[in-house]
């Protein structure tokens, strides 16, 4: 009897831990992943969103990876030219498919990844399947289509140029990195956009390159079945050959001086600050970034002291916004600011420094740690409510280790940094020398 008590205990103790363990996955749907002979990665989630389907194409490719001078900005313009047609679906077809399966279909680029994505009826799967297989193996653009598309991406930039807080994020950028890639927007540089009209060849290289199966993973979410969409993969992908393309990264070396630059803006707006420090590169193991995301909220958000001071009570600032997004490189913790007065922008600029240097020098209150890392759990898991806020979410995190077990890693990695593992690494990090600063305001006699 003695012993099958103590057996008891144990079985309801392991039972009770599995359960501890499960509670805190933060991804609540099963998924499969299965990966091709040719290196394409498929990442299936059932859910219980009826009759609907999100298909999101993964390409592990952005601006980080165009390490060629005066060819920045193809990722993006790969974006555009993924839409002009293919072997089998001419110019013109995709948008007849997409209509009559009463789809939506987009795509955008980052730094590190370009993602082509669908919602539909699940009944329109096949032929969606078919059709997005066929413009990633078989993409068929004449150099007049591929010159109207790069007037069509000069017209962006020049839109997007209008913008005080796009020239801001751009001159950032050239300013803080001086040899990594992260030193050009995902748009590119001008320059380099105004020769696209006589890149058709390297265009073509481009895309052999890096629209590989090794280099793409399919996530399908929604009212499906994993075999039968495995089997509808495996007709319309399995064909597609690997690549042997390898590049080198350039590392970008250690900052050693404070950094910083001013813009005077032509038009009349308000002014903005840029405060960014050196910031670590996404882990799933290492504590940097993880203790510093949590900082974010607690230094910078809504709730923090400095928002509440210098936009609710003082009314200095319009906006408070910190940036550290997840990068497959380090890149920058950066903290915008939108100022009321000119006559207040170094006020504004000086307080945010402070904050910085502030929580380099003491640690934050346990509770609220514990409240931060909660409300990041919640908030995570609240805003996975449809198929496409699903896949959207999975497509972040599979651009980075190509497993949605990333997601649950790095959650878990929030709940083992303390108070003073978020200190240590602002100490780290927010030093003099890793510090950047952009300001930008109406020059005098603007209007």
């Amino acid at each position: 009897m003695k012993f099958f008590l103590f057996f008891l205990t144990l079985f309801l103790a392991a039972s009770i831990l599995t359960t501890a363990a499960q509670t805190r996955k933060v991804l609540p749907y099963q998924y499969k992943t299965d990966d091709l002979p040719n290196g394409l990665r498929v990442v299936t989630v059932p859910t219980d969103y009826p009759n609907l389907v999100s298909l999101y194409i993964v390409i592990g490719t952005g601006s980080r990876n165009e390490v060629e001078a005066n060819k920045s900005g193809y990722a993006h313009f790969f974006e555009h030219l993924m839409f002009r047609g293919s072997e089998n679906f001419p110019a013109g077809r995709f948008d007849e498919v997409m209509k009559k399966a009463g789809a939506s279909s987009n795509a955008y680029t980052s730094d590190d990844r370009t993602v082509y994505h669908e919602t539909f009826a699940k009944e329109d799967l096949d032929e969606i399947m078919r059709l997005e297989a066929d413009r990633f193996q078989k993409l068929k653009f004449s150099e007049e289509q591929f010159k109207t598309e790069a007037g069509a991406v000069l017209g962006e930039y020049n839109k997007n140029s209008a913008s005080p807080f796009f020239k801001m994020y751009e001159v950032m950028r050239e300013t803080a990195f001086r040899k990594h890639t992260y030193s050009h927007t995902t748009m590119g540089y001008l320059e380099d956009i105004k020769d696209y009209p006589n890149q058709y060849a390297y265009g073509l290289e481009f895309f052999n390159r890096f629209y590989r199966p090794e280099n793409t993973t399919i996530i399908i979410v929604g009212d499906i079945n994993q075999a039968e969409v495995l089997a509808k993969v495996k007709k319309y992908w399995s064909d597609w050959k690997p690549g042997n393309y390898k590049q080198t990264i350039p590392v970008e070396p250690a900052q050693t001086e404070a950094r910083s630059k001013h813009i005077d803006w032509s038009s009349a707006t308000l002014p903005i600050v840029m405060v960014a420090y050196r910031a670590p590169a996404f882990s799933e193991t290492e504590k940097d970034k993880a203790a510093l995301d949590l900082l974010s909220a607690i230094a910078f958000g809504d709730n923090s002291e400095l928002y509440q001071r210098l936009v609710i009570k003082e009314q200095k600032a319009v906006f408070i916004s910190p940036d550290a997004d997840n990068h497959i490189d380090p890149e920058l913790f950066t903290v915008t600011a939108q100022v009321k007065d000119v006559k207040d922008l170094n006020y504004v600029r000086d307080e945010i420094v402070k904050t910085y240097k502030r929580f380099a020098a003491e640690t934050i209150p346990q509770k609220q740690l514990e409240e931060t890392r909660s409300r990041m759990r919640y908030g995570f898991s609240m805003a996975m409510n449809s198929n496409d806020a699903i896949a959207g979410t999975l497509a972040r995190y599979v651009a980075l280790r190509r497993s949605p077990e990333t997601i649950d890693k790095s959650f878990a990695l929030y709940d083992s940094i303390t108070t003073e593992d978020i200190r240590q690494m602002a100490a780290k990090y927010f030093t003099d020398n890793n510090q950047t600063i952009i300001t930008l305001a109406t020059k005098k006699g603007g209007k």
